[in-house]
């Protein structure tokens, strides 16, 4: 049981972090507006939390322009999204040990 523990990434261990994950898994990529709403969070909430996965190498972020309006587009990496599958297939596999 113990070993399962072994490959659960702190990483998402924060509910947010692992919303924003698990959105863009199922999504080529996602807009901060988006994110916001589905997961009912605030601007500095979704920002903090986004922040800590583009260092983490997990997400990339692509800020443009739409007119005059600024849109900020996520999308998880390769990494991002090996590293979120494994931490589910831990939590999965500590799960079954019980």
């Amino acid at each position: 049981m113990i070993e399962a523990f072994q490959y659960i990434n702190k990483a998402f261990e924060s509910k947010v972090r692992l919303g924003i994950m698990a959105v863009l898994m199922v999504n080529e990529e996602a807009d901060f507006n988006f994110l916001k709403e589905q997961l009912s969070l605030t601007d500095g909430n979704l920002a903090s939390h986004t922040r800590a996965l583009e260092e983490l190498g997990y997400i990339i972020c692509n800020k443009s322009f739409v007119g005059r309006k600024p849109r900020t587009v996520f999308q998880a990496t390769p990494q991002g999204r090996e590293a979120f599958k494994s931490h589910i297939e831990a939590l999965e596999k500590f799960l079954k040990s019980k």
